[in-house]
C-alpha cells in the first residue's frame, strides 16, 4: 500500500456572456434510460465531483471547492439519480442500486470525456470507488471520509437492518422521519442537527427518498471492494472529525493497493475548501498531467463541506 457510450446533449447556459462564459450544461442518458443532468466549468483535464447523501447541485457540498479547481481543471458536477434535474427516484431503489448509480456516472464520463479524476465526499466517495472497480475511465480518486466499516458480520448485519428501516420509512412517505433516523444512525452531533436552518431541513426532506441509494452503497462496499481498486487514491479526513470518521479514512487507505492518506484542517465531517483544493490539484498534476508533479495550490483556509 502507498501511505457502450451514452448519448448526451450539451448547450451553454443562458445568461450574460460574462457571468460564466465557459459553463456548459448537458444531460446524459444512463443504461436504464434515467436522464442525468450535469454541468462543467473551467479548462483542463476533468475532475468529476460526486455528491454525498442529501445533496445535489442546488444544495452542493462543492460550492466552495469548485471555483478553486476551475482555473486548473474542467470541473464536472452532476445530479445523482432522483436529485435535482435528473430523473428517477429513490423510492424504488432495489438491490441493484449501486450498479444503476455506476451506470449513471459512466454516462456522465462518456458525455464529458475521460480519463477523469473522481472526487467523492462521504457516500459519494463510495460511489467513486465502485466506479473505479468497474473499470470506468478513471485516472485517480480523491475520497473524503468514505463511510467504511470493518467486515465484522455483526456490524454488516446492523448496516443492512438500518438500510431496511430507512427503505420502509421512505416507502411509507415518512421523509422527515427518514432524515432524522439517517442522521441519528450516522452519528451527526445533536447540536449540529439543532442548528439546521429550516430551508436546509426542507432540502433534506426533499432528497430523503434518495437515502436508500446511499445506504445501499455502504452495504455494498467491503474491504475487498477497496482491494480491487487499481488506480491511485488519496483518502482525506478532517482534523476536526471524530475518531469514528477518521477511522474510516485510515481503514480505506490501508485497504487500497495504491492508497495514501492525508489529514487536513476542517470541522466535523468537513474539510477546508482551500486545503482540499490543494490536495486535489496535487493528485491531478501527478496523475492527469504527467511531468508536472505536485505543486502548491490554494492555501489551507476557507469553507467547509456540509455533512451528509
Amino acid at each position: 500500500m502507498d501511505t457502450a457510450p451514452h448519448p448526451a446533449e450539451a448547450q451553454p447556459l443562458a445568461g450574460p456572456a460574462d457571468a460564466a462564459p465557459d459553463r456548459v450544461e448537458g444531460t446524459a442518458r444512463s443504461a436504464d434510460g434515467t436522464v442525468i443532468a450535469w454541468d462543467r466549468t473551467g479548462a483542463g483535464p476533468p475532475v468529476v465531483l460526486v455528491e454525498p447523501a442529501l445533496h445535489d447541485r442546488s444544495f452542493s457540498a462543492f460550492d466552495g471547492l469548485a471555483p478553486l479547481l476551475a482555473p486548473h481543471l474542467t470541473v464536472v458536477r452532476y445530479d445523482r439519480r432522483g436529485r435535482g434535474a435528473s430523473t428517477g427516484t429513490g423510492r424504488d431503489a432495489g438491490p441493484d442500486a449501486v450498479e444503476r448509480e455506476v451506470e449513471d456516472l459512466a454516462a456522465v464520463l462518456d458525455a464529458v470525456g475521460g480519463p477523469a479524476l473522481l472526487h467523492g465526499f462521504s457516500s459519494g466517495a463510495l460511489l467513486a470507488l465502485h466506479a473505479a472497480v468497474r473499470g470506468l475511465d478513471v485516472a485517480a480518486l480523491v475520497l473524503v471520509e468514505p463511510p467504511l466499516g470493518d467486515d465484522d458480520p455483526d456490524e454488516r448485519a446492523r448496516s443492512v437492518d438500518f438500510t431496511a428501516e430507512l427503505a420502509a420509512l421512505v416507502a411509507a412517505g415518512r421523509d422527515a422521519d427518514a432524515v432524522d433516523r439517517f442522521h441519528e444512525g450516522i452519528g451527526v452531533p445533536p447540536e449540529a442537527l439543532a442548528q439546521t436552518p429550516p430551508d436546509v431541513r426542507a432540502t433534506f426532506e426533499r432528497l430523503a427518498p434518495t437515502l436508500v441509494h446511499d445506504c445501499r452503497l455502504g452495504d455494498g462496499t467491503t474491504l475487498d471492494t477497496l482491494r480491487a481498486v487499481r488506480v491511485p487514491a488519496l483518502v482525506v479526513d478532517s482534523a476536526g472529525s471524530s475518531p469514528d470518521l477518521t477511522g474510516w479514512a485510515a481503514r480505506a487507505a490501508a485497504a487500497l493497493p495504491r492508497g495514501t492518506r492525508r489529514s487536513l484542517p476542517g470541522t466535523w465531517h468537513g474539510v477546508a475548501d482551500d486545503a482540499l483544493a490543494a490536495a486535489v490539484l496535487d493528485v491531478a498534476r501527478e496523475h492527469l498531467l504527467p511531468g508536472h508533479g505536485p505543486a502548491a495550490g490554494p492555501g489551507a483556509s476557507g469553507g467547509r463541506h456540509p455533512s451528509g
